[in-house]
This record gives C-alpha cells, sequence and structure tokens, in this order.
C-alpha cells in the first residue's frame, strides 16, 4: 500500500487538541494524494464513513469514530511565479503556523494576522479560518482536491469555494472533497489590518511607529498567548463559538438593552454580535463542570481539564449556548465540527 498506510482501532487522543480519548476504526496516513481513490476503494474503506483530520484543532470527537480518519501527512511549498502575483501552492499536510512564518519570512504579505492559528493548511479553507479581522479567503486562488462525487481530482477556484464567514463550499458538503493542496496569492505589499481592537496598543506597547507585516504577527502572537490557552498544555479547539450573525433591528434592540455589548456590520444589513461577551455575561466564563468548562482567559475557549468525554464537553457547550439564548434570544453555534 504505498502512498499510505492503515492502522486499525486507532487512539485519537493525540490527534485533536480537545485531548479527547476517542478511537477510529480505522487510521489512513497518506503520504501521496494520487493514492487517495486506491485507498478508498479499499475493501475496509469503501462505502464506510471517512473524516479527514488535519491536526484536530477544529474538532469535538463526541464518541469514537466508526469509519476511517484520513490524515494527510503531505508536505511542501511550490513557489509559482507570475508576471501580476506570486502564487504559493502548499501541500495539505503542511501546518498552518509553520506556513505562516515561512511566508512572512519570505517577503510575502497578508497571512500575518492569521499566525498562532493551530492546524493543517488543507484544514484553513474549510472554516475559512480568520482572526483579528481578516480571513484566509482573501488569499486563496484555488484549491485542489479529489471529489468524491465525481471520482476525480478537481481544482476549485476561489469563486467554486463560497467563502463567508467561517463557512465555504467544503462545510456546505461536508465529506465531498479532500483538500489535497491549496494553492495562495500573496502579495509582496498591501495596507495592513490594523483595526482589530488590541492591536494598535499592542503595537504601541512594542514601541513600533511605522508597523511592517512581521510586526502586527509578533502583535497577535502576543495578544493571542495572553488571551488563549495553549492547546499542548490545557485542551482546547481555540474559539468553540461562532460571533453570531442577527438581523438589524433585533441587534439595535440588544444594544439598547445591553449598552456594552459588540456589535459590528455584516453584509446584507445584519449585525455581528460578540459571542464572547454574550457568554461572559451570562456567567459561563471560567465556569466548568468536573473537567469541562470555559477558559477563565477566554470566553469562547471550551476547556478539557483533564479526562473530559467527548459527551460531557458538547453537553456543557450545550448548556452555555442554551444560557445564552435564555438571557438574550441570541442562538450560538460551534466553530468545529461535531462528530
Amino acid at each position: 500500500m504505498g502512498g499510505f498506510s492503515l492502522s486499525s482501532d486507532a487512539p485519537l487522543g493525540a490527534r485533536n487538541t480537545l485531548r479527547v480519548n476517542a478511537r477510529a476504526k480505522l487510521l489512513a496516513e497518506v503520504n501521496d494524494p494520487t493514492k487517495l481513490p486506491e485507498l478508498l476503494a479499499y475493501p475496509a474503506v469503501q462505502g464506510g464513513k471517512v473524516l479527514v483530520l488535519g491536526e484536530g484543532s477544529n474538532v469535538l470527537m463526541a464518541g469514537d469514530f466508526d469509519g476511517t480518519v484520513i490524515v494527510m501527512a503531505t508536505r511542501g511549498v511550490e513557489t509559482i511565479e507570475r508576471e501580476d502575483r506570486v502564487l504559493l501552492r502548499v501541500a495539505a499536510g503542511e501546518r498552518w503556523d509553520d506556513f505562516v512564518r515561512w511566508s512572512l519570512g519570505q517577503g510575502f504579505a497578508g497571512l500575518e494576522n492569521l499566525i498562532l492559528i493551530p492546524g493543517t493548511v488543507g484544514a484553513a479553507p474549510i472554516q475559512n479560518i480568520g482572526a483579528y479581522g481578516v480571513e484566509v479567503a482573501e488569499f486563496v486562488d484555488s484549491v485542489e482536491a479529489w471529489d468524491t462525487h465525481a471520482n476525480a481530482f478537481v481544482i476549485l477556484d476561489r469563486a467554486a469555494c463560497a467563502f463567508s464567514y467561517r463557512h465555504s463550499s467544503f462545510k456546505q458538503q461536508a465529506g465531498r472533497w479532500i483538500i489535497t493542496a491549496v494553492t495562495f496569492a500573496l502579495p509582496r505589499e498591501r495596507p495592513l489590518s490594523l483595526d482589530y481592537a488590541g492591536i494598535g496598543d499592542e503595537l504601541e506597547k512594542m514601541g513600533v511607529t511605522k508597523a511592517a507585516p512581521f510586526h502586527v504577527a509578533e502583535a497577535v502572537v502576543r495578544l493571542r498567548s495572553r488571551k488563549l490557552p495553549d492547546p499542548a498544555v490545557i485542551g482546547n479547539a481555540g474559539s468553540f463559538f461562532k460571533n453570531p450573525i442577527v438581523g438589524a433591528t433585533q441587534a439595535d434592540a440588544l444594544a439598547l438593552a445591553h449598552p456594552g455589548l459588540p456589535v459590528w456590520p455584516h453584509v446584507g444589513g445584519t449585525a455581528k454580535l460578540s459571542a464572547a461577551w454574550l457568554i461572559e455575561s451570562a456567567g459561563f466564563k471560567g465556569q466548568r463542570d468536573g473537567d469541562a468548562g470555559i477558559s477563565n482567559r477566554h470566553a469562547l475557549v471550551l476547556v478539557n481539564y483533564g479526562k473530559a468525554t467527548g459527551p460531557e464537553l458538547l453537553a456543557f457547550a450545550r448548556k452555555v449556548m442554551a444560557g445564552v439564548e435564555a438571557r438574550f434570544g441570541v442562538r450560538l453555534e460551534p466553530e468545529p465540527l461535531v462528530v
């Protein structure tokens, strides 16, 4: 089975950042994406459930997985020169943070606000990862994938990815595509994104008067390190809840009733609310049931303090969602995939 390896009854505790001790019926590590059709046609895999897992930083394993977990173990960055831009074709298995740091070291701009996000390059378009006012969709040129519906390798351009806030075609049609590589279009220069709360103050503390991309990256690293618990120290999947999108009328009413609530304009006349503010105001920041709880450092972060099971973490998340809805009439949604 050149190109991939298979193991049965595989432990996943070290393969998800919430540190849930789930198991997979089969685990396939793929180092040659051209072998995906062969893997999917393998008798033990064919016709069964399939889950593609990067670093497991955006997933909650609510139980054991009765199917095949596929891990893309591919590596490599290819530079493609164009007259008007430089394209970087990156293997799906590359670590996202490693790629961001490499791109900055090569003198490219754009990804500095997205530094220190855990996960792999292949997972980035699925969630349309974003942080500090920037989304990865802005820099995606195309995505290469195996289409399980067409049984063919395809290349989807940015429009076909249908990116929106924490969403994409890959999430809308979960399981259809297995991403093998992502091509990014990164400029050498672009206006810096400094409007997100905290970045300007952090740059000022750093003594930076004329910021460059690497300065912004350092500011974001400092902010994230202070606010978010390290998954290597305590199990978590980063921001567990999406900022809710509501109609303008509801947003105005909530802002009037709760003057401290952060509200940001969103597309189509809607508004985005701060999920962290809602959760903290509902009293859940720092609260825990057993080993499942909300971080005392950031209200968006669901944490596993030790040996919480997937069902226990999911139950606590649902408790938070119910509490916020009861107080504010706003329904939160989880950001990670619940399996």
